[in-house]
């Protein structure tokens, strides 16, 4: 046989191996629903909503009116979800201790018929809040990190900025639940000014993110004001905005908002993306918009029990967030923060989603994953251990499919 048909042969005969480690995400895929796939039912829902506020279509595309019309009341949400006695009286009883409120928009990604909705989940108070006796209000130390107003440092050349505590919905699953209170209000000026003097001190400070609360949640006005004190600050390379209204509200994505962006590259918005149901063609169109604006898009997933805990679910949504322009980034252990520990994982379910995605999946899909170090000792990242022994001028590796391989470190003469 010529040279060139044995070459075939082993490519195909490889080509049909590698056919057999995808069978199993193949075989799974069209069980994980997607916003894309899904959007009729959602545009139903929507539909049934909208009755509910007597509201228009023109009305319900308004960032302003979705914030104001979030549903904070038992009433009301037994009125657009099925909920039975007793998770009503849940939502009300871990409501008296911590607050809730869904948008409008993010309310018709749920699955009014499902108890285990992964959006349900993220978003619907349950008995398990209450439940947790080992969570911290803090875990992060951010009180002790925090050396001006309104700051968090706990890296050498970066810090964070929170700037409201408002969210357009506020997550079951969320860190700075202690900061969230009964009243929306953005940071005050005094104190923001206070955080921008601090920057401005602090020459080694070149990356700044503004988070909260939710950024976006600012007025327009407000967030050109702030990315432009940072523009002026000679030593600022990188402006970032934490938000999740990409995933709950994409309506906040005005042209007026892009227009006010589109002044201060080089910058980046990092977004929470939790599920694939999460990534919807109104989530497609937000992303364009930002995308056109210089925005470079990025996503920080939290690793949640009952959500996205599965291999499967998480190679979707990194598929579906790379098709609308959206860089899988990080995926975080869930923190011990108080009355979340039923959406706790192990670190090594984690690992083990982090071995089914590399090398079965493009490398522009696989996030890196994270575990939080106590006390605000910053972002640790956790890996599957790739590298078995270290010898001189060579390495014993394990591969993406366990093959333990022997590579040459340095080049060997050869006699």
């Amino acid at each position: 046989m010529p040279d060139t048909m044995k070459k075939r042969v082993i490519a195909k005969q490889r080509s049909t191996e590698l056919k057999k480690h995808i069978e199993p995400y193949l075989s799974a895929r069209p069980r994980i629903p997607d916003g894309f796939n899904h959007w009729s039912k959602i545009l139903e829902r929507q539909e049934k909503i909208k009755k509910h506020f007597n509201v228009t279509d023109e009305k319900w595309n308004d960032w302003h009116w979705q914030a104001s019309r979030r549903i904070t009341s038992v009433k009301t949400l037994k009125k657009l979800l099925n909920l039975d006695e007793q998770q009503l009286q849940a939502v009300s009883k871990v409501g008296e201790r911590y607050r809730w409120a869904v948008s409008p928009y993010y309310l018709s990604l749920i699955d009014p018929d499902n108890p285990l909705c992964p959006v349900r989940r993220q978003s619907i108070p349950s008995w398990e809040e209450l439940d947790d006796t080992c969570g911290q209000d803090d875990p992060m130390a951010e009180e002790y990190t925090s050396p001006a107003p309104a700051i968090t440092r706990r890296y050498p050349d970066r810090l964070i900025i929170n700037v409201t505590n408002q969210c357009a919905m506020y997550c079951r699953h969320c860190q700075r639940r202690r900061n969230i209170g009964e009243i929306d209000r953005m940071t005050s000026r005094e104190q923001l000014n206070a955080a921008l003097d601090y920057i401005r001190r602090n020459e080694e400070i070149r990356d700044v993110l503004l988070t909260g609360g939710d950024a976006l949640m600012l007025s327009n006005e407000n967030i050109d004001w702030l990315l432009t004190e940072l523009d002026n600050i000679p030593h600022v390379e990188i402006k970032r905005l934490g938000s999740r209204t990409l995933v709950t509200m994409p309506m906040r994505v005005t042209d007026e908002l892009c227009k006010a962006l589109e002044k201060h590259s080089p910058l980046y918005i990092n977004t929470h993306f939790n599920h694939p149901i999460e990534v919807t063609p109104a989530v497609a169109e937000a992303c364009g918009k930002l995308a056109r604006a210089g925005a470079v898009l990025g996503n920080q997933a939290v690793l949640l029990a009952g959500v996205n805990d599965d291999p499967h679910v998480m190679k979707k949504l990194n598929h579906e967030l790379l098709k609308v322009l959206i860089r899988p980034y990080l995926i975080f252990h869930a923190k011990n923060v108080k009355g979340t520990a039923h959406f706790r994982t192990g670190v090594e379910v984690g690992i083990d989603i982090m071995e089914q995605l590399r090398g079965f999946t493009s490398g522009l899909a696989i996030p890196t994953f994270i575990v939080n170090a106590p006390d605000g000792y910053g972002k640790t990242p956790m890996f599957p251990n790739y590298l078995l022994s270290v010898g001189r001028n060579k390495v014993t590796i394990r591969t993406w499919e366990n093959r333990v391989m022997v590579y040459e470190d340095h080049c060997v003469k050869k006699d």
